[in-house]
């Protein structure tokens, strides 16, 4: 069946492999964004993930809590790698095969990252999990999601959260809150409201034209729903205007 997107930068949080434990990793959560995986690779779709650590540790809050900013992000670069082996395990469990690479020199337990390796493991079918960010501090994430995507000539950044797109107020908080269906980068980096990514990730998607999709992962069939072009969550780019549901 054909598809919205060939090829896919999946970026996950970290929060997504607790399950109900307050911190750390359930082997259950763990599976569970495996399936929602499996489900995008059964259709053929390349896919590349990138997962973060804040369900281990996060580099921010350690630097605000007396760790010197530079380790403090070279031990979130860590715990993203330590997700990734937990995601990879999953998703061999479920059938789907798997490299882990990581930015971090770490051979005894993942690849290091080299771009055209990458490419050839989508290319053959095998989901890239990317630990350790872009392997230097003072850069989150997302902005490393943002930077693979780009690397890896990915259709779309599609980042899985715990709401269903980007609101013009927070739902949590707002029964009222409107979805945005479609919204510009410069609005996105302009509005205050708007919080989905940093700046910098924003910024660089924003001047190399790669979209990003925001969606809420374990919501139904988003994931699938979304590389089938399904109205699911929210689109943002360069050519669209920004509009509510």
């Amino acid at each position: 069946m054909s598809t919205r997107f060939k090829r896919i930068l999946l970026k996950v949080g970290g929060e997504s492999m607790m399950g109900d434990r307050p911190y750390g990793i359930d082997p259950q959560a763990a599976l569970a964004v495996a399936e929602k995986i499996k489900e995008v690779y059964t259709k053929h779709v390349e896919v590349a993930v990138v997962i973060g650590g804040g369900n281990i540790f996060r580099g921010i809050a350690g630097s605000k809590n007396g760790i010197d900013r530079a380790t403090a992000d070279y031990m979130g670069m860590m715990a993203t790698v330590m997700n990734g082996l937990a995601l990879q395990d999953a998703l061999e469990k479920v059938g789907v095969p798997t490299r882990l690479q990581s930015a971090l020199q770490m051979p005894a337990v993942a690849e290091n990252f080299i771009r055209r390796k990458a490419i050839r493991h989508m290319e053959k079918g095998r989901v890239v999990i990317l630990g350790a960010g872009t392997g230097v501090p003072y850069v989150t994430t997302d902005t490393g999601a943002s930077l693979h995507a780009l690397e890896l000539k990915c259709d779309v950044l599609m980042k899985a959260t715990k709401v269903d797109g980007i609101f013009d107020k927070d739902p949590e908080k707002h029964d009222d809150a409107k979805r945005y269906k479609t919204i510009s980068f410069k609005d996105a980096i302009e509005m205050d409201e708007v919080q989905v990514m940093d700046t910098s990730a924003l910024a660089m998607s924003k001047e190399n034209d790669m979209p990003v999709m925001v969606f809420e992962l374990f919501k139904g069939n988003n994931l699938i729903e979304a590389i089938d072009g399904e109205d699911i969550g929210t689109y943002v780019a360069n050519d669209v205007k920004t509009e509510l549901v």
